[in-house]
Formats: C-alpha cells, structure tokens, sequence
C-alpha cells in the first residue's frame, strides 16, 4: 500500500491515482505490456476500485493504458508514430521559444538555468534516470516560463506522453548523458549572449535525438513498441 494514499480527502483520491500511475508509466515503473488489475491498484493505493477505474479510463484516452473489455488492462505500447509527430511539435514550439529567450529573457530565469546545469552535472555523476528526465523537462519549462508562455508548455504535455517514456528510455538505455548537458548548456550560453539562430539550431539537434535514437531502442526493447 502507498502510505502517501491513506490520509486523500476522497475529492483527491482520484486524482491522487491517477498522477501516481501516470508518472509510473511515463517512468517505466509500469513498463509497456504490463497488466494491471484494478484489484491490485486499489489494495496499494488504499482506496476503493472507483477513482483506480476512473483513472484507468483517463489513462486510456491518453493512450498510456488499452482496456479489453473481460480480458484486462494493459499499458500501452510506444507508438513510434505518435512519438514523431510529438516531437515535431516540440521541435516547432521550442525553437520559435528558444528565439523569443535569446532576444529577452529575466536574469531570474537565468540563474534557475545555471542552477539546473549545476543539479545535472550532479546527477550525472550519480546516474539517476529519473532525476535526470526531471531536470531535462524543468530546463526546458524554466525557458517557456521565461518567455511568459506557461499555456504553451502546458499543451505541449498534452501530446507528450509517448514521446517522454521514448526519452525516458533512452536514459535508461545509455547513461552517457553527457552530450544531453553540453547541449543544454549550449542553449543557455545562446540566450546569455543573444544569439537566436545558435539556440535553434542546438535545440533542433537536441530534439532530433528520441527519433534518431528510436531504431536503437526498438532493437533492444522490441517488445516495448507497438
């Protein structure tokens, strides 16, 4: 049983469920394949099987769960096509942010910058996957919020699923990730010293790697793709 479950106001609980699950599919803590039982979900989150169905449901029309009806549950397979066309969006959305930073950007964003570079550097040293995906996506965040498109980022979550457990396994893959640190320092001297065609062309390369590396992955995990 989660203990962080059994003091939810039962408004929250659903809610509760169904971020606990998400993270532990976009974490592949519940990797691509895997059954779930509501049952089961219910006995470790504490609550009944309502909010665990509800959320399995959110799930599904996010496409990170497939519900077979009198057969199971099951996290979905990565889709390589909706991973492209993720990516193509954040491509196309970064690099005009990446623009708008480079020609003005708050010294606060700055110095949150320069404290995630110094965190992955750390978490380099130490090879932890998760940290390392959490601190990717709040570099990048921390440059939409520079630049006052919060709503932006917040669409970009939207049709991120498939491509963030892509990324996430690629960390898992490969714990070289010192070209991921040189590219993300890379956009941050581009905003320092303004330079918008510098910063786009890093961020276009930093987010051609989940597709380059794709083939890679669906070679070693072939039974993680669809």
């Amino acid at each position: 049983m989660d203990s962080n479950f059994g003091s939810w106001p039962p408004a929250s609980t659903r809610d509760a469920v169904y971020v606990s699950l998400r993270e532990r599919i976009l974490s592949l803590e519940l990797a691509p394949g895997a059954s779930l039982s509501e049952k089961e979900m219910s006995l470790r989150y504490n609550v009944s099987r309502t909010p665990v169905r509800e959320s399995f449901l959110r799930l599904a029309e996010e496409g990170l769960l497939f519900i077979l009806p009198q057969r199971g549950t099951y996290v979905s397979l990565i889709d390589t096509e909706l991973v492209e066309e993720s990516r193509f969006m954040r491509e196309q959305l970064e690099s005009a942010v990446i623009r708008l930073a480079c020609a003005k950007f708050p010294e606060e964003g700055l110095a949150e910058l320069e404290r995630n570079l110094r965190d992955q550097l750390d978490c380099i040293g130490k090879q932890d996957d998760k940290r390392m995906f959490e601190l990717d996506e709040a570099f990048h965040r921390t440059i939409f919020e520079g630049c006052r498109k919060r709503n932006t980022w917040a669409l970009i979550q939207k049709m991120n699923a498939q491509l963030n457990r892509a990324r996430m396994l690629r960390l898992v893959a490969d714990h070289r990730w010192e070209h991921l640190y040189a590219q993300h320092r890379r956009m941050a001297d581009a905003i320092i010293r303004r330079d918008p065609d510098g910063g786009e062309r890093v961020m276009r390369e930093h987010l051609s790697l989940p597709i380059a590396d794709l083939a890679v992955l669906k070679e070693q995990y072939p039974h993680y793709f669809k």
